[in-house]
């Protein structure tokens, strides 16, 4: 059974600066780390595959030349291999350009049997990208899980949490599942995990190697054209409290 996890990288929201005249973000500079629904839907991977043997897991991730480092932390995680794409090709593309990315790495590696990803990135919680991503490959969907189960023949079994409904479905494989983060409680990677991720496989493919072109992805491809991107507007009161 093959796993392919789709890892976002995204900044360190945590380390953002507002410059105080402008309201405007400084981005230049900080630190990278995969989401907190992608980190859900790794460790669920790696879960199925304590509990099923002949289980490989692969991560796929697109980003910046820093992935190349980050990468390692879905590796000690436990996912086998990594493919990467850091191309500046791939980068500031829309979620139809993510996908598009994502389903042309995908028809190259061949060999499926379950995609997971998480139900919205941490930076900007489209939620759009799994679900272009089944269209684009002609699978199933399953979205919103909050638990998930293999089943034999071939089959998993998952809740998926309406809000207001918990709805139990079961789907064939090949299939594509978004995760919420109930799913799980991600674990810390002993040292030992970290120090081997190191030496596990990790592939760089760039557009030749996918066969994709800038018409289909990246800023020239965007049909999301961002205005504005300001902190909101704060006044003191000027008020003064005077007192011993």
């Amino acid at each position: 059974m093959r796993i392919i996890v789709c890892m976002k990288q995204i900044i360190d929201l945590e380390k953002i600066r507002i410059k105080a005249d402008t309201r405007e973000p400084v981005l230049e500079g900080l630190p990278v780390r995969f989401g907190d629904f992608e980190k859900n839907a790794l460790e669920e991977a790696v879960r199925i595959k304590e509990k099923h043997s002949d289980v490989q897991i692969t991560a796929v991730a697109v980003g910046s030349p820093k992935l190349k480092d980050t990468i390692k932390e879905a590796l000690a995680f436990g996912a086998d291999e990594a493919i990467i794409l850091t191309d500046p090709l791939f980068g500031g593309s829309d979620t139809m350009g993510s996908a598009r990315t994502l389903a042309k790495v995908i028809e190259k590696i061949g060999e499926y049997d379950l995609i997971l990803l998480g139900e919205g990135s941490t930076d900007d919680h489209s939620g759009q990208v799994p679900s272009r991503l089944a269209e684009l490959l002609g699978l199933p969907q399953v979205t919103y899980v909050r638990e998930l189960q293999v089943l034999e023949g071939k089959r998993i079994r998952a809740v998926r949490d309406l809000e207001d409904a918990l709805v139990v479905v079961e789907v064939n494989l090949p299939a594509i599942v978004s995760v919420t983060g109930e799913l799980n409680q991600p674990r810390l990677p002993p040292l030992t995990a970290i120090l081997k991720a190191a030496r596990k496989p990790t592939k760089t493919w760039g557009p030749n190697d996918i066969g994709i072109t800038a018409a289909e992805v990246g800023v020239s491809a965007s049909k999301i054209t961002v205005l504005s991107n300001l902190a909101p507007a704060m006044e003191r009161k000027q008020v003064l409290f005077e007192g011993e």
